[in-house]
């Protein structure tokens, strides 16, 4: 489905649930129009909860950790605990990779060889963005092991109120490494900014390496604004990828709500672009600069309501659900879009849930290796 442009004036009119009033940018500001109209809020909650059925219907024939993102993002927007084998899906899933961790690795030298036998993946994608990552992260491969296993595992444990019964070990595991040279190199930056924002804040939430603010100051050294208009579509998509991981890292993913005063620079640079953000980013991301806007409580922000009338206006409702930009309706690809779909168009706050303490009954049969904080 062709993704519909700010920079002219449509108004699209379909009969029924798929009614949706597309209001550009510049025509919404010109018109001093509300951003989002009560029937318009009503839509859009009708849009989220399709997706969600389409979803939802078919959940559990999805891998453990597609199954599990979902359902945590929707257990922390509802606390609705028919998602509770969801999120003990990604417990079980954080579980696995910590006990292989503090089973097998011990030295730097074999964090080097873990994380060798997961860049053959890389090395084996013909994208753009997989070679990028292979090219930056070949003489550097413990970055996947710190970076994309152990501390994402980690951090997901402690948000639960977890950790792993070795969790001494693992903590010496991150000291030996030295994270500010990946989190400020611009190579590492160009190739993982989403993942390097959600690291960063990742070692502050462990009480580990504060290296936030250096990762910030080299993010914005590598996409200065004025050098947008020279970045392929790829790169610019990072770089607002980068931007929303930021705040989403911030807000420890949609649990705690944003200081709009710290974030003020990049709340400034989604209201000064968006026109360029719509034109050249795919659905995730631009429903990832909508959801950074509800994190902040921007409610009757213009960019915003953008955001929502166009991912509105990208699913089909026949499928019930947005397609990828090659029209593939395959859930277990489709699943990190559509949700972000459904918690833009249909938000309900943030919660620091579930938690061991908050909602034991999540918790009561523990996946072997952890143990309460």
């Amino acid at each position: 489905m062709l993704k519909l442009k700010p920079a002219s004036f449509i108004t699209i009119a379909i009969l029924g649930l798929s009614q949706l009033a597309f209001t550009p940018t510049a025509f919404a500001k010109n018109n001093q129009l509300q951003p989002t109209t009560s029937i318009q809020a009503t839509r859009y909650q009708q849009d989220a909860e399709l997706i969600k059925h389409t979803f939802e219907s078919q959940l559990y024939t999805l891998n453990a950790s597609t199954a599990g993102h979902y359902g945590l993002r929707m257990f922390r927007q509802t606390l609705d605990p028919k998602y509770s084998a969801a999120v003990w899906s990604d417990m079980a899933r954080v579980a696995s990779t910590l006990n292989e961790i503090a089973a097998e690795i011990q030295t730097p030298k074999q964090a080097k060889a873990y994380g060798q036998k997961k860049l053959q993946y890389y090395k084996t994608k013909g994208t753009t963005r997989t070679q990028m990552r292979y090219e930056v992260t070949k003489d550097k491969p413990e970055y996947l092991f710190l970076g994309i296993d152990l501390l994402g595992a980690m951090a997901r444990a402690d948000e639960y109120g977890l950790k792993h019964k070795y969790n001494k070990h693992l903590h010496n595991l991150i000291r030996q490494f030295d994270f500010k040279p990946y989190a400020t190199d611009p190579e590492m930056i160009k190739a993982w900014a989403a993942q390097l924002a959600n690291q960063v804040y990742w070692l502050r939430q462990l009480d580990e390496q504060d290296v936030v603010n250096d990762f910030i100051t080299a993010f914005q050294k590598t996409y200065p604004d004025s050098q947008d208009k020279q970045l392929s579509d790829q790169q610019y998509a990072n770089k607002i990828y980068g931007l929303t991981h930021i705040i989403f890292a911030a807000s420890e993913y949609y649990q705690h709500p944003i200081d709009t005063k710290e974030f003020a620079w990049i709340y400034d640079y989604f209201d000064k672009n968006i026109e360029q953000i719509l034109e050249r980013t795919k659905d995730d991301v631009v429903a990832e600069v909508g959801i950074s806007y509800l994190l902040a409580g921007k409610l009757d922000s213009p960019t915003l309501a953008d955001t929502q009338a166009t991912i509105a206006h990208a699913i089909d409702k026949k499928q019930g659900m947005i397609p990828s930009t090659d029209g593939d309706f395959e859930l277990r690809k489709g699943e990190h879009r559509n949700v972000l779909a459904i918690m833009l168009l249909n938000w309900q706050g943030t919660n620091a849930a579930p938690t061991i303490s908050q909602q034991p009954a999540v918790f009561k049969d523990l996946p072997y290796g952890l143990v309460k904080k």
